[in-house]
């Protein structure tokens, strides 16, 4: 039987529920990309014991640590949300968060207290992981289960924005507190106070969390003595829970993931790593596609309510297999055009001993590549060189040739530190001195630039993030009964959009150097995004007309 759509206006306390469980999600996202925005800093003040590099890549160890345990948070806040209630479940998700994060803005340096100093960091980047993991389920839910029928795409959509604004508002404040107190202020104590307010948004959010109400489904659920006993067990022990996990997955959140990362962080990835385009203008391009973008989350949220969810996610995974080649190919163009001319004229070719060249997979950048193979391919790939690759035989030192230049590598294997630095260098220096007579550019040129175009591929490629996230959370939430949605939804979300999404860009440059053309690590996304296509479209059924009361 059909339910009719409730067509009244929004009420006042819908508004409230729909503002406060935006704020919190916002929060939470500042929370989380502060210390992804001060990574660099935050590895000289606790990392300060290693080398530089050694540092840095620690910093980002425990940056990547607050992705990993985002599942773990799922299971574990999934279930209490299931069994307790969604209110109560997500104000402890906030304070972990917020407390964690003011914390590390009081935290003593390791000058001060030594390891004991990155230890605690670590630890506080897993609370705050752990605490996001069950604060987008327990929003989600909250909001959707608060939502009139045939209105839960439009209601939901607007948590959907908050990781979004939550970048925004974090990029804000440092520009702010960066701007009012200097560079070196900043750098020596001032990147504490971002942390510190937190503080005041954090009690903001809870004061207004504790005054809302329970999700209507929960408390008739829990009025009927529904509610389960091992949520745990139920959404992954008995196979027909399990199944829709799986599929969930695979057939919506896999894709949606490496879509939302390619257009907000890998496009901005691509723009300064591969492209050569300055820090401050990509971020600027990337904000003023992201302010022109981010309504389309509600649009596409409130257009699902109409159309059903499904054909909006599958073709915004789909437009994206089919149309990022040529979009990113018209990026290099219109950011860099040097960069596509010389790639259109010079034939580079590496000359390697197959067994020598690994797959350059390195998520922890812990990794060291020593041989021939590897350097040369390292050097092309960070100067956004696209080379063909040819065979040598066995033993063979890796050559670069460059149109009529033979460059002859060598391997790190068994040098000094100091040997491997200066053999390091000398070969860069050959390297990039072929490059610029072949006209590969250092950076890109601003006053060559074509930024609107620029905008216009970013604004179109967050297009495609506000298609696949905007309607999201309502089939998420729609997919599960009552009684396990909590944990159910979460975790497919979470493994998708930590694991499937936090990856790519690591993955993406591993492909890139292996194969040599820069444009290959868009494969990650096209293969996942078109997995979810055909898995999404053959068996995960409409869901926009579903009883979310109903407890089966």
């Amino acid at each position: 039987m059909a339910i009719a759509v409730d067509n009244r206006p929004m009420t006042a306390e819908q508004k409230k529920v729909i503002f406060a469980s935006s704020l919190g999600t916002v929060f939470e996202w500042y929370d989380f990309y502060l210390y992804g925005s001060l990574a660099a800093i935050i590895a000289k003040q606790f990392f300060s014991g290693l080398d530089s590099g050694s540092a840095f890549i620690f910093a980002l160890l425990a940056f990547a640590a607050g992705f990993i345990v985002r599942p773990f948070g799922a299971l574990v806040f999934g279930r209490l949300g299931d069994m307790i209630g969604r209110k109560y479940t997500f104000l402890v998700t906030i304070v972990i968060m917020g407390l964690s994060t003011f914390i590390v803005g009081l935290l003593p340096s390791y000058a001060s207290i030594g390891v004991a100093a990155p230890v605690i960091l670590i630890a506080l980047r897993m609370l705050q992981g752990l605490a996001l993991g069950g604060e987008y389920g327990g929003a989600a839910v909250y909001v959707a289960e608060h939502a009139p029928h045939g209105k839960r795409g439009a209601y939901t959509s607007w948590i959907q924005t908050t990781a979004t604004l939550g970048l925004f508002l974090s990029l804000l404040v440092i520009l702010g507190v960066r701007t009012a107190i200097g560079e070196a202020a900043f750098a020596d104590w001032g990147w504490r106070i971002p942390f510190i307010v937190s503080i005041l948004l954090l009690a903001v959010s809870v004061y207004i969390r504790l005054s809302m109400n329970e999700s209507p489904a929960f408390q008739k659920m829990k009025a009927e003595g529904k509610t389960s006993k091992a949520p745990l067990s139920e959404s992954f022990g008995q196979w027909k829970n399990l199944k829709i996990v799986i599929l969930a997955l695979i057939g919506l959140t896999a894709g949606q993931a490496v879509v939302w990362y390619s257009g907000q962080f890998y496009a901005l990835f691509f723009l300064t790593q591969a492209l050569k385009v300055d820090g401050p203008t990509a971020n600027i391009l990337v904000a003023y596609s992201l302010i022109l973008g981010t309504p389309f989350f509600v649009v596409f949220g409130t257009l699902s309510d109409k159309i059903g969810r499904k054909p909006i996610i599958m073709a915004g995974c789909l437009l994206a297999v089919l149309t990022y080649f040529p979009v990113f190919g018209a990026l290099t163009k219109a950011a860099n055009p040097d960069l596509a001319a010389a790639q259109a004229k010079n034939q580079v070719i590496v000359t390697a001993d197959p067994k020598e060249c690994s797959f350059q997979f390195n998520p922890t950048g812990t990794s060291k590549f020593t041989s021939s193979c590897d350097i040369a391919k390292q050097v092309l790939a960070g100067a956004s060189v696209s080379y063909d690759n040819v065979a040598a035989p066995a033993g063979t030192v890796a050559t670069i040739k460059i149109g009529d230049t033979v460059i002859p590598g060598y391997s790190a294997k068994g040098l000094s530190a100091d040997e491997a630095k200066k053999k390091d260098a000398e070969f860069k220096k050959l390297v990039a001195d072929d490059l610029k007579i072949a006209g590969y550019p250092t950076k890109a040129d601003p006053a060559k630039m074509d930024k609107v175009m620029v905008t216009a591929i970013l604004f179109y490629l967050v297009l495609l993030v506000t298609m696949v996230y905007g309607p999201i959370a309502a089939m998420l939430v729609e997919l599960f009964p009552t009684r396990i949605r909590y944990t159910s939804m979460s975790l497919p979300y979470h493994i998708g959009n930590g694991w499937f999404g936090g990856l790519l860009p690591t993955t993406a440059f591993a492909i890139v150097a292996q194969t040599g053309n820069m444009y290959n690590g868009l494969w990650y996304p096209i293969i996942i995004a078109g997995i979810t296509v055909v898995v999404g479209t053959l068996f995960i059924k409409e869901t926009k007309d579903v009883d979310i009361y109903a407890n089966d």
